[in-house]
């Protein structure tokens, strides 16, 4: 039997630990006021998405993200759905792409964010931030 100690040091780091510990800086956003002062920023549309990028310069390094369909995108299974695509690719990818202290809105398209290939999605928020940044 080893003890707690050894077992510690010979232990290999998940990936998914890791991830998890940097993505704990990404708070989300709920409030309406936080929505509409990222609406005033600067955005970039992509063809399946559109983010909005704020510099909230209090301070603050913590990097906030927000989502949001509207009922153009479809009822409310597509809307979440929608919703769902964005947070995952938010989790996965605003660890290394974002810029500290700064607020994100990813928006969904119509017909578009619910039901394109996901790694084509991926590319497409990696492209607008890319461009924002």
């Amino acid at each position: 039997m080893t003890s707690p100690e050894e077992t510690l040091e010979t232990a290999e780091v998940s990936p998914t630990a890791v991830l998890s510990g940097v993505s704990a800086c990404i708070v989300v956003m709920k409030t309406r006021a936080n929505f509409v002062a990222a609406s005033k920023a600067r955005y970039q549309t992509a063809a399946s998405l559109t983010v909005q990028m704020r510099d909230r310069r209090d301070g603050d390094n913590a990097v906030r993200v927000g989502f949001t369909c509207s009922k153009k995108v479809g009822n409310a299974v597509a809307r979440n759905r929608a919703k769902r695509r964005l947070r995952e690719i938010a989790r996965l990818d605003l660890p290394t792409l974002a810029k500290a202290g700064h607020d994100y809105v990813l928006i969904g398209k119509k017909d578009v964010t619910e039901n394109r290939d996901f790694e084509a999605l991926r590319a497409d928020f990696a492209k607008a931030l890319g461009k924002l940044v």
